[in-house]
């Protein structure tokens, strides 16, 4: 097992790839305190948790976007499981729109999740990994970052930002013994292409090498390299797990 005795904090775990992250690192030992806004599949996800693995999972409600609710998460998480030594900033989410239709509340909603609730949670667990003199932080960026994509003006800036960041991070905290990586997910079958119309999904695996579009499976498996001590010299690098989409 790659984490036994470890905690890992994954944001967005509720559903998606969160989810599977959090299901694999307890398969692999590892306890998991389980973050989501969403309070009732958070709690039933927790249930469906227990006994599959070495490792435990609690749940803990919270909003990455909310500073203070952030602060009592990290708080409530430390003294269940007595320490943290994973940060996944998996949470995200998308508010679709050209940019001539794209509204600023839109536009600000995306990134106060996805860039603000970033940075809130790294910096609220950052003292409890240089307590420990170890850790790994690992942020969910995107091809859409990366590359740009038609209609995500406010996703693709954030997931730009989140580079970024993690790069900036990994130079700041590596003397730290904490290593601040990327995973950068393609096309990935998960309930933000579920309103997908069909015809655009076709489209989107035949410029795919592989023929698919990702599996949460699929990015939970670098996660969990990213996080094992398999990754200790691994640092401010973006780990693409998108099929080749974009070579």
């Amino acid at each position: 097992m790659r984490l036994k005795g470890k905690v890992a904090l994954i944001t967005g775990a509720a559903n998606g790839i969160g989810y599977a992250a959090a299901e694999l690192f307890v398969r692999e030992g590892c306890h998991v305190a389980l973050v989501d806004y969403d309070e009732q599949t958070g709690r039933d996800k927790e249930t469906s948790l227990k006994g599959i693995g070495d490792g435990e999972a609690a749940f803990f409600q919270g909003d990455v976007a909310d500073r203070t609710s952030v602060d009592r998460f990290v708080q409530k998480a430390k003294q269940h499981f007595g320490k943290i030594d994973i940060l996944i900033n998996n949470a995200g989410i998308t508010r679709d729109g050209m940019l001539h239709k794209l509204s600023a509340e839109n536009f600000q909603k995306v990134l106060d999740v996805n860039l603000t609730g970033v940075f809130n949670c790294t910096q609220a667990v950052l003292p409890h990994l240089i307590e420990n003199g170890k850790g790994k932080i690992i942020n969910t960026s995107s091809v859409s970052g990366v590359y740009g994509n038609v209609g995500q003006t406010n996703y693709a800036a954030t997931k730009a930002a989140v580079v970024g960041m993690t790069k900036t991070w990994a130079k700041e905290l590596g003397r730290k013994g904490i290593n601040v990586n990327a995973v950068a997910p393609g096309f990935t079958d998960t309930g933000m292409v579920a309103s997908v119309p069909d015809k655009v999904i076709e489209g989107m695996k035949s410029m795919i090498p592989m023929g698919r579009l990702g599996k949460p499976d699929d990015i939970a498996k670098a996660y969990l390299y990213l996080a094992s001590d398999d990754s200790d010299y691994v640092n401010g690098t973006v780990l693409h797990v998108d099929g080749g989409i974009m070579m």
